[in-house]
């Protein structure tokens, strides 16, 4: 119950925000900045591994952005498959003789950087496998512009995704380091061109479940967050940060996952160590849409390395836990992050241990036990109707009745059995951690085209 009324909490700061929200989403005059020349250069990154399905999609829509001027660089990470073939093919890329790399951060050598001048905001780096994090840390040292953009190479980005999440960042320059956009689930939709023709719901049930738990996640508790500088992460499908900054603390971590987290923390960290204002912003109307996994072991193996990384997170950083020096992110997100997020399966383990023990020695009243669980479902199935309700209200991507009530049933269906392997996952993920585990399981992608065509047979 402690974790939902924080929920209620951080959601009723997102509700504050929603109609500021809407208004700039509607009325703001951001196609105005596409062809500005005020409006800052960004380097966007995209590591891919393995990504032969689904990269040169990926590509052609980062290269028709509503932006003035960007580049494009994507990081082939020792792929085993034909990544690199397929970039060099399609856009007739050769190596560089001497490629400019400015070797800011330690990273692993490259093999080469390719380019083609027919496509002068384009490179590719072919490097050996590293991990997502040593990707970026190359991508840094090859970029040219004061902001980079990380992207995953298997999500497309709404063409007015970059100029949206740009202007926040001009709101306030000197404070901003960071800025984390919406990631949607793309599964069920129509991909023409690299661009989200029509929006559906998936129609598998995994994928399903997932983009229950984003909107939950981003829009009924990431908006929240941000409100009070309090945010943790953002999402490596799509966020924008300050070069400078992200140089000053080293870079990204290598050798586990949860990258995307632990740029965020170092960030806070540098930046009240250092006694500097700043702010860690959302804009949840810069949409990325992404491949969710529509199988129960990819699914599996992404949540176990999530839990792996968060673990690895909060015990590298646990001085921040409860400490004043380090302010919102000491006082609340943190210590919440470590009891709710990383320690919360096991609270349910014992608590459900506890009331198996009580009905075993009959110490309470069987009433009472289905009492409690039905206001914590239905405590959390509100928490899920609010995030829908805030999609509603500033937003409306979904425009079928039918799309409405897969969400709600959806959301609804989660307490039973969807939420209970989220729990064993996490655990999984831990002992993965205990055991030095740090394999980054596999991925099986679809092509944007046969999800497309999926989706209009449906």
């Amino acid at each position: 119950m402690t974790v939902n009324t924080i929920y209620f909490t951080i959601m009723a700061f997102s509700f504050r925000n929603i109609m500021t929200i809407f208004r700039r989403s509607a009325y703001s005059k951001y196609n105005t900045l596409s062809g500005s020349e005020l409006v800052p250069s960004v380097s966007l990154l995209v590591p891919a591994f393995n990504e032969e399905l689904t990269v040169i999609e990926n590509v052609k829509c980062l290269l028709t952005l509503n932006y003035p001027t960007y580049e494009v660089i994507v990081i082939n990470d020792g792929s085993s498959d034909n990544t690199l073939g397929v970039l060099r093919e399609e856009f007739g890329l050769e190596p560089l003789p001497n490629p400019e790399m400015r070797n800011s951060i330690d990273c692993q050598p490259i093999n080469a950087v390719y380019h083609n001048p027919q496509y002068p905001h384009l490179y590719v780096i072919d490097k050996p496998n590293g991990g997502k994090a040593d990707s970026l840390n190359a991508g840094i040292n090859l970029s040219h512009y004061p902001l980079i953009s990380s992207i995953d190479a298997d999500s497309l980005l709404e063409k007015d995704a970059l100029i949206r999440m740009a202007r926040m960042y001009m709101e306030n320059p000197e404070e901003t380091v960071a800025i984390g956009g919406d990631v949607r689930i793309a599964n069920g939709c129509v991909i023409e061109n690299g661009a989200v023709k029509h929006v559906s719901l998936p129609r598998k049930m995994w994928p399903m479940f997932q983009a229950v738990e984003y909107l939950k996640a981003f829009l009924g508790g990431r908006i929240g967050w941000s409100a009070i500088n309090g945010l943790i992460i953002v999402s490596g499908a799509f966020g924008m940060f300050r070069k400078d900054y992200v140089i000053a603390v080293g870079g990204y971590r290598g050798g586990y996952p949860g990258e995307d987290m632990n740029i965020i923390i170092k960030l806070h960290r540098y930046m009240l160590e250092n006694k500097l204002k700043y702010r860690v912003a959302f804009c949840p109307e810069a949409v990325c849409w992404t491949q969710a996994p529509d199988s129960y072991r990819i699914l599996s193996n992404q949540r176990k390395r999530w839990g792996r990384g968060n673990l690895k997170n909060m015990i590298e950083n646990y001085d921040m836990a409860f400490n004043p020096k380090y302010k919102v992110m000491g006082l609340l997100t943190m210590p919440y992050n470590i009891i709710f997020e990383a320690l919360n399966p096991y609270f349910k383990i014992t608590g459900l241990l506890a009331l198996v023990g009580y009905t075993i020695m009959d110490m309470t009243n069987w009433k009472i036990l289905v009492v409690f669980g039905l206001i914590n479902i239905l405590s959390g199935y509100l928490l899920s109707i609010g995030a829908l309700f805030l999609e509603e209200l500033a937003f409306k991507r979904f425009t079928k009745v039918s799309d409405l009530a897969r969400l709600l049933m959806f959301s609804a269906l989660k307490f039973f059995g969807y939420a209970q392997l989220g729990g064993l996952w996490r655990i999984q993920g831990h002992i993965q951690f205990l055991r030095n585990n740090n394999s980054w399981g596999t991925m099986t992608r679809t092509s944007w085209k046969e999800e497309s065509e999926a989706a209009k047979t449906a």
